[in-house]
């Protein structure tokens, strides 16, 4: 095995651990909390759904990848391949949703009083869970039609329009439409996803300038700088879509590559999936350093009983 190749695998090997620790980390930090009732946000719930797409990310991306640059070749067969893909793509489409629906709710819920978005405040927790449910069956459901492009490398046949992913195939029809078709139906999804991402993002930016420029006089007598904690959960979603959205970018420039390129280089694909895990590996990092219940949440739960 070539030293490059041992490099190339250390380094998924690496991503994906600290990632799987990370997310597994959160969501017992979510689900705790959850179950002891100790100071829960609505929107613990999006990022507990966050972080279960993000695992589901690199198992589904990270191991196999992983096993390839390590010289494994063809250890998933056909249908592990369609499995394997299928659970990766579901993740991530969740992953995009739940990170829309994030932002979203908190816009509304920071909303301020006689605004159109204000009215929304009383329903926007009880639809939490509906909505959240709603976006794992509608990726569940588009998601199908991309498993007849999915095949192992046993049955993997000389054609140049094939794309290997390192383990398994991507298949390419020499139908110009139902090629493209399943690209403008996801495209859509995430262009959609990031406009409503920017809409918020941009509104709850305004109304933390609002309110900076309102408690300006708060600071000039000296007392407690410290913001709400209304405007400490703003700040760490904004900077959780901006990880999203930065992350999201480039990994589509790589995506973009490997579709218009004939026989992408093996560089370009490890590159391409080193990227696309980046969020889900860096996320839960993020969030746990923004997160000031971590560090009291034995203590304060503990002091209850």
């Amino acid at each position: 095995m070539a030293s490059q190749d041992v490099a190339t695998g250390m380094i998924f090997l690496s991503q994906t651990t600290v990632g799987l620790l990370g997310n597994f980390f959160l969501l017992y930090h979510y689900s705790f909390l959850y179950y002891t009732r100790c100071t829960v946000r609505f929107t613990d719930s999006i990022l507990l759904q966050l972080t279960v797409a993000n695992s589901l990310v690199i198992l589904s991306k990270g191991v196999p990848q992983t096993l390839a640059a390590f010289g494994m070749k063809c250890f998933l067969i056909d249908i592990e391949c369609k499995l394997v893909f299928y659970v990766h793509r579901v993740g991530r489409g969740v992953c995009i949703g739940t990170t829309c629906l994030l932002s979203v709710f908190q816009a509304i819920t920071i909303s301020p009083t006689g605004s159109r978005w204000a009215e929304l405040k009383p329903q926007a927790p009880q639809c939490i869970g509906s909505l959240s449910i709603l976006c794992w069956i509608l990726n569940m459901l588009v998601n199908t039609i991309l498993l007849q492009y999915v095949t192992g490398q046993q049955n993997r046949e000389n054609n140049t329009k094939d794309k290997d992913l390192g383990y398994c195939t991507i298949v390419y029809t020499h139908n110009s439409i139902s090629r493209f078709l399943p690209v403008m139906l996801f495209s859509s999804y995430d262009v959609l996803c990031l406009g409503l991402m920017t809409w918020a993002s941009g509104f709850m930016v305004c109304i933390l300038h609002r309110h900076k420029q309102q408690v300006q006089h708060i600071h000039r007598t000296h007392l407690s700088p410290r913001s709400s904690p209304e405007s400490r959960v703003t700040q760490s979603i904004l900077v959780l879509v901006s990880t999203f959205v930065s992350f999201y970018t480039l990994s589509s420039v790589f995506a973009l590559l490997l579709t218009i390129l004939p026989n992408p280089a093996l560089w370009l694909v490890n590159t391409s999936v080193l990227v696309a895990a980046c969020f889900p590996t860096v996320s839960p990092f993020v969030l746990m350093g923004r997160d000031p219940r971590k560090p009291k949440i034995h203590s304060t739960c503990c002091g209850r009983h």
